[in-house]
């Protein structure tokens, strides 16, 4: 990608290193709680962290590790000065489409955190990976995701990342358009088959959603190289419901999925940056 003259958001939220703050209302622990923080206790664990755990107490803070990306404190200022210029372009593509709609867009802002950080929509953790919250409209990102897509999903480059974050960035539009609301709406009054099946949709459109903003950011600043797309491509294809389930279990079981297939991830994406539309992201349908 070039992004080299590209500038870089003010809605970066560094939370690296940061303490995260466990624990919420005050409760009685019992004599199985006590148990429980006993053996806790006797295997290492922080007495005050698991009493007050157990007990629902005052939040403890807890910090976490900062980072290790690369060697260099020099590599993770690169990666952090990236992310923001990724950002900054989702904001001036989803600006600009706003705007031509008769619609005001508002920024989300993205919180980079290491290991686990606090959300309004609960303890956020590297684990979970990239996410977006909708009742705070951040996205959360542990830079240390990239590393695991190019070791451990087969997805290197930085337009790999950026799609990362462009997804993300998609499913605050669709919080700014109503639609994320609609379908949980939906996803509460549905069986469980059903409720996947609206999952998945959210997130191909997402999907979609992040190819209008390759498209219109390639139109604007011509950012992409050659093989950009196709990095985008092996990324969506990577965190497929059918790959991830392989890889983890040995079999696949699509009444299961709640991001859809490898097939379905990268196309929609193309479907995106082909179009270039918003209308053409109607996953919902058929």
């Amino acid at each position: 990608m070039r992004l080299e003259d590209e500038r870089e958001s003010e809605n970066i939220e560094d939370r690296r290193g940061s303490p995260v703050r466990l624990g919420g209302g005050r409760r009685s622990i019992g004599l199985g709680g006590i148990l429980i923080a006993l053996a806790a206790i006797y295997f290492g664990a922080d007495p005050a962290l698991v009493l007050s755990l157990l007990e629902g107490g005052a939040p403890i803070e807890q910090r976490q590790p900062a980072p290790r990306l690369g060697n260099s404190g020099e590599e993770q200022g690169q990666t952090r000065v990236f992310v923001s210029k990724v950002l900054a372009s989702t904001e001036d593509v989803w600006q600009s489409l706003f705007s031509r709609a008769g619609q005001a867009y508002r920024e989300p802002t993205l919180v980079l955190f290491s290991g686990a950080t606090n959300s309004a929509c609960g303890l956020g953790q590297a684990a979970m990976g990239p996410f977006y919250c909708p009742p705070d409209q951040k996205v959360f990102l542990d830079l240390r995701f990239f590393d695991e897509l190019q070791r451990d999903f087969g997805a290197p480059g930085d337009f790999a990342q950026a799609y990362v974050i462009a997804h993300e960035v998609g499913h605050h539009v669709q919080n700014l358009l109503g639609i994320a609301s609609k379908v949980h709406g939906l996803q509460q009054r549905s069986r469980p088959e059903q409720a996947n099946r609206l999952s998945v949709a959210l997130e191909l459109q997402a999907d979609c959603l992040a190819g209008v903003w390759a498209n219109h950011a390639q139109k604007m600043r011509n950012i992409l190289e050659p093989g950009d797309i196709e990095e985008g491509l092996r990324a969506a294809s990577a965190v497929g419901d059918d790959t991830l389930q392989r890889r983890g279990q040995g079999y696949v079981v699509p009444e299961s999925f709640t991001h859809g297939s490898a097939e379905q991830r990268a196309s929609w994406f193309q479907r995106g940056f082909k179009a270039g539309a918003v209308q053409a992201c109607n996953t919902f349908e058929g």
